[in-house]
Parts: C-alpha cells; sequence; structure tokens
C-alpha cells in the first residue's frame, strides 16, 4: 500500500475497490494528527476504559495494545487503536501536563519552548541574554540601601536567567 511520506497516510490506489475505507482510514489517522491533544504522555500500556477521540503518546517499552509502539500518538477509535508516527518537531498538548510537547530525536520534550525573543502586544519583554550587570559598591551609608535594592533587583534578574 502506497502512504505519504511524512505521516504514512494511506493513498487511494488507482481501480481500487472500497476506496471509502482507505479514505476513511486516512481521515481517522488525521483526526488524531492534526492539532493533536494527548491525555499524558508515555504510559506503558494503554488505559483500561479509553473513550473514542482520546489520544496518549505510547511510552518507550509498550505491552499489550501498543507493543511496537514506542513514541508514537495512540488515539482510541471505534475501531480500535490507530497510531501515528512521531516525526521531528512534532508538538502536541499533553493534558495531564498542561504543556507542549515537542518531538526532537527520538525522544518527546515536555515544557520546552525555543524562542529568539518573546513578544507581548507586539512589544519585546524577553530578547537574547545581556552581559551581567556590575555588582554596585562603594558609597556611603544612605548608599547602602540603594545598593540592597539593586542587589535583590539583580538577584531577580539572574534567578530568572535574563542576564548571566
Amino acid at each position: 500500500m502506497m502512504t505519504s511520506d511524512r505521516m504514512k497516510l494511506p493513498f487511494l490506489a488507482m481501480a481500487q475497490a472500497q476506496k471509502e475505507t482507505t479514505h476513511n482510514e486516512a481521515l481517522a489517522l488525521l483526526d488524531i494528527a492534526v492539532q493533536p491533544v494527548v491525555q499524558a504522555i508515555a504510559p506503558a500500556t494503554a488505559p483500561l476504559a479509553p473513550v473514542v477521540g482520546q489520544c496518549w503518546i505510547v511510552g518507550p517499552a509498550p505491552s499489550g495494545g501498543w507493543a511496537g509502539q514506542a513514541g508514537a500518538l495512540a488515539g482510541w477509535s471505534v475501531g480500535g487503536w490507530r497510531f501515528v508516527a512521531p516525526f521531528e518537531g512534532m508538538t502536541v498538548w499533553s493534558i495531564a501536563d498542561g504543556l507542549c510537547a515537542r518531538r526532537s530525536g527520538s525522544t518527546w520534550i515536555v515544557g520546552e519552548i525555543g524562542a529568539t525573543r518573546i513578544l507581548i502586544g507586539g512589544q519585546q519583554v524577553v530578547g537574547t541574554r545581556q552581559a551581567s550587570v556590575a555588582t554596585p559598591s562603594g558609597g556611603a551609608v544612605v548608599d547602602a540601601e540603594a545598593r540592597a535594592s539593586v542587589l535583590a533587583i539583580v538577584g531577580a534578574l539572574h534567578a530568572h536567567g535574563l542576564i548571566a
């Protein structure tokens, strides 16, 4: 059977009988793969009572109905389990984690988002990491209070990873 390169969706064959079967299978796989939302990431066994439409990312050492499907998206349908093989950059939303997960190499990376900058309302609020701010020193007694405040600000910037 011919399939698409990336998502392995079944193609219709010329003069194929019962084309609706192939077409419906492709639609069922698309239903899992497009805007994917999973219940959880990496369980080893299929849930006992899945609801039609629910999906999971199969764990690294699956058994039972998920055997041989490590890392795949597993979706429960009226016809049973359907699997979509993950590919580099595929992203899903994990309900259990409340985070996105992205496929990188042979693993799922949960909760990490790469960016060169973050904009809110069109305004950059985080950009690339800047050089460290020098620690204040010197001054009179009144300056000690200001220095303590500045140190607290610098500490917060360090803690958030905004400066080295």
